[in-house]
């Protein structure tokens, strides 16, 4: 375990730093389940992860040394699990304000958790719950971020990098940091109540909000517009004067 010199209260102050593994979400779960409890806070950071996942089971392909994987562990007992989709909110916003001061006002959040710099992918969150009763007793939060990849395999046709972007190299560690610190605003915000505050911010950062746009659902294509996301994380899209609501595996955004 390190010590470091994150500025946020408990969000990175227990931060292990690990060269190589295949999922920093499996190592810290392992932790939880073999160990004496972690902190919360407790910040997992691979130097090269080699069998990262994303939503759905899709793979996580990162340059060694390049970019940042990483996994926090948060103990939101004070949730509960109706309001779970909160917790993806708070990440997401976390996220995107630390990359906001670089990207400006192209950077958008993904329903429901991709970080897009205008049509590509620069980064994807994994949280993995565990429930007791009706409230989370725990969260493993995996995010990775293309920071200074250059190029990718062919099978991430929209991945992007700062670096592609910016055209220079970013510190990892400073960017770690300011992630951890809006991620920890962004929570006692959550923990004090703030619900309607977390929801509203994620929706006016939300990528194509209010434009017409193509999605396939039910092997079909059709036009809509993103309208809302429900409190329970539903996807709200406007298809011919109509709001429906959609799943994550319900609806695709058709963007390549």
């Amino acid at each position: 375990m390190q010590n470091n010199i994150f500025s946020a209260l408990f969000v990175g102050q227990n931060l292990v730093t690990i060269k190589e593994l295949d999922s920093t979400n499996n190592f810290l779960k392992n932790l939880l389940s073999n160990s004496k409890p972690l902190p919360e806070g407790t910040v997992i950071m691979a130097e090269s992860q080699y069998a990262g996942r994303g939503q759905q089971q899709n793979k996580w392909h990162s340059e060694p040394g390049k970019n940042l994987t990483f996994s926090i562990l948060l103990t939101p007992s004070f949730l509960p699990v109706i309001n779970q989709f909160d917790l993806t909110r708070v990440v997401s916003l976390g996220v995107f304000d630390a990359l906001a001061p670089y990207l400006g006002d192209k950077l958008k959040i993904k329903w429901p958790n991709d970080i897009y710099y205008e049509d590509h992918k620069l980064g994807g969150i994994l949280i993995e719950t565990h429930i007791q009763g009706d409230r989370i007793k725990d969260a493993v939060i995996g995010i990775g971020l293309n920071i200074n990849q250059e190029s990718f395999l062919p099978g991430a046709a929209n991945a992007i990098s700062l670096k592609q972007i910016l055209h220079k190299d970013y510190d990892l560690r400073t960017i770690l940091s300011e992630i951890c610190g809006h991620i920890e605003a962004y929570y006692l915000n959550l923990k004090a109540g703030k619900f309607l505050f977390v929801r509203n911010m994620y929706l006016t950062r939300l990528y194509w909000l209010n434009q017409v746009k193509r999605f396939r659902s039910n092997n079909q294509v059709f036009e809509g517009i993103v309208r809302n996301v429900k409190d329970e994380g539903l996807l709200v899209v406007e298809n011919n004067n109509v709001q429906q609501e959609f799943s994550l595996k319900q609806i695709e955004f058709l963007n390549k």
